[in-house]
Parts: structure tokens; C-alpha cells; sequence
């Protein structure tokens, strides 16, 4: 049997776990409860002799964290491809299906989302190759989850009765009301829509040529423009064009070789506070308490408590929510857990930026978080790792004060470099070019004390960037 290639989906955003999974920095790149990130841990799963190196399709604001999550977790994909905007699940297995054809039409393509937490990765790895053997004879092939609770938050697959393997799809349900919900369970015959595919890649691009051509054209073009970037494949404008609609809509539901393969193992497709909650180990009173932060919990029960820094205690509560990080903190009730993504669209719409990024703030070359702001000045830490450098910059409405608190830096301001090490200082005045760099062997540190009367990040003009970045970015 063909080797399975699998193309990752990394483009989520993950409202529904605000404040911890924000834009810039969205769930499946945080480690939450575990060793590694739920990207990483996916990525993973799909290592073996089944499996062929993965394909990354990610954001483009994400690029870099994806190669360093990768870098870290030692693993090496066969790409990462760029969107420049986010067209769902169809136009991303059309773009899979399209490069897996390039060396063999009949190459076997698993979609997988990213942020989906599977712990028994030898099961799944068995289902892979139960639908493997599907997909060799034409299905195009889903994974179901047997439910154990009447969930409306999530679309349900009906199948044949019968006790093989390989069930043959009847019909999609999307997200139904409870009562329906409590009928599908007990009819025995339904399954969570977990959002895997797997099919030949000439298998959907015939399926897409038939149901959804836009879909393919808009690919194909795309494909045909894309660029190759510092290693990433970026995909260019046509891809835009392509009706941003999911692979279950587009193909799924009206394809009449559907098959459906039920994953015997665990699952959550991580979607909430309460699903989060549901899959951890919890104390003997059923509580679930992580984060660097000190966790105080007192006459309180089946609830979760999160904490990246202060301080976090509950008393007297029961199924209840708690999420603090350093500049948001979340209350709720564990029955409307799936309403927080409410709350991130009511913010966005009131323009905060407390559903975009976190107050540190991660770049190729290290972070920056901002630690106190006013009116006409900012103070920021900001680290550089090893090795890396900033673009070459000026600013039309600030001026910075730099004091180098560990590590040693290369200073450039306009003719000038210098090394400054720690306890030194440098002042950047207003539209001066100037970059910073780090030699060394060890992160760098830095305070940075802005003033001006506009502090924004968009105040920036890039002459050069080793990252190829916008001045956005």
C-alpha cells in the first residue's frame, strides 16, 4: 500500500478558548496540559512507516512559528504552504490533492486539522489504514467518533447499520438540537464529525471537477503562481478567488462514495473550556487546575482554573470556568462555555486588541511584551535570540531608549554598529534607522523605553529583513 501523506491544517483560530488561544498565537500552538503543543502532537501521530512527511497549510502570520514548533519537535515536513487568506476546508484539500498529483495522481492524502487532541496515536494510526485500504478502491473516506454524549456543538454522520470496518455513508447532520441529539445516540448508527478525510488525490479532484469547479480553477491558478519563500510555498492571489466553503459542503455531502471509518480512540476537537475540562485528569473533587500560575481552591468543585501568572482563587463555586492571563481574565459557567466565542466577536467589534494577540508578542527572530503604556510612552521587554536579527527600521513617530539587561547585542544606528553588552544603553532618535542583532550564544534582553505621540506597530518602515516580511508583521 501507498504511503499516506498528510496535509495539516494549521489556519484556526480558536475563539472559543479566548484568552489563552488568541490570533497571533491561536491553540494549537500552545502547550496547555502537555509537553508539547497540539500541533506538535499532531504532527507527531503522523510520523511511522504508514505515514509519508506531513504538508503544513498555515496562516502566513504564522509561517515562523510553524517552522520553529516543527524545528523543535524535530520533525521534518515535505512543506509548509502559505494562504494569504483563509478560504475553509475545500479550497485547502483541493490545494493538497493538486500537489500530492504532481508526483503520483494516485497518492493517499489524510486532511487533519491541527488542534485536535487524539492520545492513543496507535489507534488512530489503525484507523488510517482501515480508510487507507477504502481509499485505494475509490471512497472518499470520513473518521466518525462514537459519541457518549448527546453534543449539539458538533455535526453527526449517519451510516449503514453494520459491524465493518468501512460504513457506507447515508447522511451529514449539522449540529442538531438535543432531542435529536439523544435520538442519534440511540439509534446507534451516527458519529461526530471529526473533520478528517482521506482520499487518492485524483479521487476529489474528480469529485471537485463534477461539484465544485471554482473551487479547483481558483487552486490550480493559485498553485500555478505560487512562490517559493524562504522555503515556504506561498500561494498568490487567485487563491482568494475560491469560495471560501468547507470540504464537507463543497464535496462530502453530495459525494456518492462516501464511507465512513469510526476512530476507537479518545478524541476532542479541543473546541471549549468544558471540552478541555472533560478530557484532563481531574482531583478527587473534579477539578482541573493548570498554568504557571498558584491555583487556590477551596469548597469547589467541577470546575477549571487557569493561570499563566497571578495569583487565581475560587471559592465556594461549582462548574465553573476561570481563565487569567496577564492582561484578560475569563469567568463562565461550564454550560455556556461555547459562548465565549461571543464574547471575542463583541470585542473585535469594539476594536480591542485583547482577541489578536497576547501582551507578548512572538516574531521570528524572539518576543516582546509590552509591561507599562501611557499616553506618550511605552516601556517593553523584548528578547533576541541567538543568531537572529530585527529588520533594518526607523520610526516616523518615536523615539527609544534601549538598556541591554543579559546577553550582548549588535547595535546598528544609521553609518554606526557597535557591540553593547549588559548595562549599557543606547537612545534611537526619531528616524534614525537602526537594528538590532544578537552574536551570541544566549538570548538577549532588553528594556525598551518608547516615547511619542503615536506608539503603534504600524509605525515602522522596513529597508531590509532577513524574514521577507510586510510592514505589518
Amino acid at each position: 500500500m501507498r504511503k499516506v501523506s498528510p496535509f495539516i491544517l494549521c489556519g484556526g483560530s480558536g475563539t472559543r478558548l479566548w484568552p489563552l488561544s488568541r490570533e497571533a498565537l491561536p491553540k494549537q500552538f500552545h502547550k496547555i496540559a502537555w509537553q508539547e503543543t497540539l500541533f506538535q502532537q499532531t504532527c507527531r501521530r503522523l510520523t511511522g512507516d504508514l505515514f509519508a512527511a506531513p504538508i503544513i497549510l498555515s496562516n502566513q502570520h504564522h509561517r515562523f512559528l510553524v517552522a520553529e514548533q516543527l524545528e523543535e519537535a524535530d520533525i521534518k515536513p515535505a512543506g509548509i504552504v502559505l494562504e494569504p487568506v483563509g478560504r475553509n476546508t475545500a479550497p485547502a484539500a483541493c490545494v493538497a490533492a493538486l500537489l500530492a498529483s504532481r508526483s503520483d495522481p494516485d497518492a493517499l492524502v489524510l486532511i487533519v486539522p491541527s488542534d485536535h487532541m487524539i492520545p492513543d496515536a496507535a489507534a488512530f494510526a489503525r484507523a488510517i489504514a482501515v480508510g487507507a485500504s477504502a481509499a485505494e478502491e475509490g471512497a472518499f473516506v470520513i473518521f466518525g467518533i462514537e459519541p457518549d454524549c448527546p453534543h449539539t456543538g458538533y455535526g453527526y454522520i449517519e451510516t449503514e447499520k453494520s459491524n465493518s470496518q468501512v460504513l457506507r455513508v447515508r447522511r451529514f447532520v449539522e449540529k442538531p438540537s438535543r432531542e435529536a441529539a439523544e435520538e442519534f445516540i440511540d439509534a446507534g448508527n451516527f458519529f461526530w464529525n471529526a473533520g478528517i478525510f482521506l482520499f487518492k488525490a485524483a479521487t476529489l479532484i474528480d469529485l471537485l471537477e463534477g461539484l465544485a469547479p471554482e473551487v479547483l480553477k481558483a487552486c490550480r491558478d493559485a498553485l500555478e503562481e505560487a512562490t517559493d519563500d524562504l522555503g515556504f510555498l506561498r500561494l498568490n492571489g487567485s487563491y482568494a478567488k475560491a469560495p471560501a466553503i468547507s470540504l464537507d459542503y463543497a464535496v462530502a455531502e453530495k459525494a456518492g462514495n462516501m464511507q465512513c471509518v469510526p476512530l476507537n480512540t479518545p478524541w476532542s476537537d479541543m473546541g471549549s473550556w468544558s471540552s478541555l475540562w472533560g478530557l484532563l485528569e481531574k482531583d478527587s473533587t473534579g477539578n482541573v487546575a493548570l498554568g504557571e500560575g498558584e491555583i487556590v481552591l477551596e469548597q469547589t468543585s467541577n470546575s477549571l482554573a487557569y493561570s499563566d501568572h497571578a495569583c487565581v482563587a475560587l471559592v465556594g463555586v461549582s462548574d465553573t470556568i476561570v481563565v487569567a492571563t496577564e492582561d484578560a481574565v475569563l469567568v463562565v459557567s461550564k454550560e455556556y462555555a461555547e459562548s465565549v466565542k461571543t464574547i471575542v466577536e463583541h470585542l473585535k467589534g469594539n476594536g480591542r486588541s485583547h482577541t489578536l494577540h497576547h501582551s507578548r508578542v512572538y516574531r521570528p527572530w524572539g518576543w516582546y511584551q509590552s509591561i507599562n503604556k501611557g499616553s506618550r510612552y511605552q516601556v517593553k521587554c523584548i528578547m533576541v535570540k541567538p543568531g537572529a536579527k530585527l529588520s533594518l527600521q526607523s520610526h516616523f513617530h518615536r523615539s527609544e531608549h534601549w538598556v541591554i539587561v543579559t546577553g550582548t547585542l549588535e547595535v546598528t544606528k544609521g553609518d554606526e554598529v557597535e557591540l553593547l553588552s549588559e548595562n549599557q544603553s543606547t537612545f534611537i532618535p526619531i528616524g534614525k534607522k537602526h537594528r538590532l542583532a544578537n552574536p551570541g550564544k544566549i538570548p538577549a534582553f532588553i528594556i525598551e523605553v518608547q516615547s511619542g505621540p503615536y506608539l503603534d506597530e504600524d509605525d515602522i518602515v522596513r529597508f531590509e529583513d532577513v524574514y521577507h516580511r510586510h510592514s505589518n508583521e
